[in-house]
């Protein structure tokens, strides 16, 4: 894999683990932040529009200051891709946006904060092969949360998840919702093909609204459907996000059938 990793903050540019935040932040102290992970493929930043459509919604939605613009965003991420040596490779572009540093202690929303922004550009290549997935017994999606909505910092729960499953001998954790139904992967949105149709489950069931999943409903290759966790005899399943399409190749032990066209129906979505 070619190229580097690079990060800006506060006007510096350097190796990301030579850039610190303050302790004070609220992004450290509270996951009190948003971020967004874009695809960079052949020097490109791809689907970069929708990417910051949602995340200034969901920082108006979560009362903090408006993140930083296209217009702002655009020089520095062409820059990030000079510096990490991108110009004709693929890398994991991820925008921060944190509620900043504040005087005091505390959860309260503070009248006056500086929020603070910073990027990190890391050579990735999308992934494509195939995995093993349980259903967490543990960890279930909050549908009534407005932060299971929004792609903020807090992603403890996901980080349980795929723990959990790495105990029990697989790749990968699939949430159900507060009522019992799929959601979504610990990292990515969940597509289940059933009697030729592609289904994904409703934003009501607690899943993050998707980049992909939203082209996905946009193009009218997929429908929402509330979907149990037994598959169904001829299911094929995968779990998509920015970064790749995995098929799956059991849940729970139960044998799915192997799609062969995740990254075909992945790039046609580009």
């Amino acid at each position: 894999m070619s190229g580097t990793a690079v990060a800006f903050l506060d006007g510096c540019w350097a190796e990301p683990s030579q850039l610190s935040i303050p302790l004070s932040d609220r992004g450290l102290q509270l996951a009190d932040g948003l971020f967004e992970t874009v695809l960079v493929l052949n020097g490109e930043p791809k689907l970069l529009e929708a990417h910051l459509k949602r995340w200034q919604t969901s920082a108006a939605l979560l009362a903090m200051a408006p993140p930083p613009e296209a217009a702002e965003l655009q020089p520095l991420i062409q820059e990030a891709i000079t510096r990490a040596g991108l110009q004709s490779g693929n890398g994991a572009l991820r925008l921060n946006w944190s509620r900043g540093t504040s005087q005091g202690r505390g959860i309260n929303i503070p009248d006056q904060a500086e929020s603070r922004f910073w990027l990190q550009l890391s050579p990735h290549e999308p992934l494509f092969t195939a995995q093993t997935a349980i259903v967490s017994r543990h960890e279930r999606r909050n549908s009534n949360s407005r932060l299971s909505q929004y792609k903020t910092f807090a992603y403890g729960q996901a980080i349980q998840a795929r723990l959990e499953a790495q105990q029990a001998g697989a790749d990968e954790a699939l949430l159900l919702g507060s009522g019992g139904e799929l959601c979504c992967g610990s990292t990515a949105n969940l597509l289940i093909q059933r009697k030729g149709r592609w289904l994904t489950p409703p934003l009501s069931s607690g899943c993050l609204p998707g980049v992909m999943r939203g082209r996905l409903l946009e193009r009218g290759l997929a429908r929402e459907a509330q979907l149990q966790a037994t598959p169904e005899p001829g299911d094929a399943w995968l779990l998509i996000n920015s970064l790749g399409c995995r098929p799956l190749r059991t849940v729970d032990g139960q044998a799915l059938e192997l799609r062969h066209d995740a990254e075909a129906l992945w790039r046609s979505l580009l």
